[in-house]
């Protein structure tokens, strides 16, 4: 049976998230972005009021996705919490492995946008942060840990600063290093 044709929303969206991920937000144009999805810039504009509102749909696709990868490798981690939350770090060198990896969208996105801190976008990415560090809380917390907001918060700093130095250094065994980190921080929590 064909594939039903994908709706032209979602192929505006698609070709905005490969273009926006690839090569960020400020580089790619509303032409490119029309060009790529195989619509006009009309109707591109039917779908999307503004670049800006093109750049939000943009993020709140990645935050379920973002989301549910991270829970999906901490789920399927056999073993304690430690081994889980290392999972997640895992999961996130694995990808930095792939070829087409250019870091968290949230924080690169962030960058660009640094002078606007109203923005849509950021907020949009604080947003996401929260609540990947509000899911980590509570797992830690059904883990027993009394301090699990202190520590999600301190596992996302190592999260956010992984992303960033392997973008520096195209080392995926920052994030690796950074899971023996957080594991270190939980075993501190424990003793407390």
């Amino acid at each position: 049976m064909p594939r039903a044709p994908e709706p032209t929303r979602q192929k505006i969206l698609a070709a905005a998230t490969r273009l926006f991920y690839g090569a960020g937000i400020r580089a790619v144009s509303l032409d490119e972005i029309a060009e790529r999805a195989g619509v006009t810039k009309k109707t591109l504009y039917y779908h999307f009021r503004s670049k800006d509102d093109l750049v939000g749909a943009y993020l709140e696709t990645r935050d379920p996705q973002n989301l549910a990868a991270f829970r999906r490798w901490f789920d399927e981690a056999e073993g304690t919490i430690d081994a889980k939350v290392r999972a997640i770090f895992a999961g996130l060198a694995a990808a930095a492995r792939h070829p087409k990896w250019r870091g968290c969208g949230f924080l690169r996105t962030s960058v660009e946008y640094a002078d606007l801190p109203g923005h849509p976008a950021i907020k949009t990415g604080i947003a996401h942060k929260k609540r990947v560090e509000a899911w980590l809380a509570e797992v830690l917390s059904a883990d027993g840990i009394a301090s699990a907001g202190v520590l999600a918060r301190q596992i996302m700093l190592l999260i956010d600063g992984a992303f960033a130095v392997v973008l520096l250094h195209r080392d995926p065994t920052w994030m690796e290093t950074a899971g023996d980190a957080a594991v270190a921080l939980i075993a501190a929590a424990r003793s407390r």
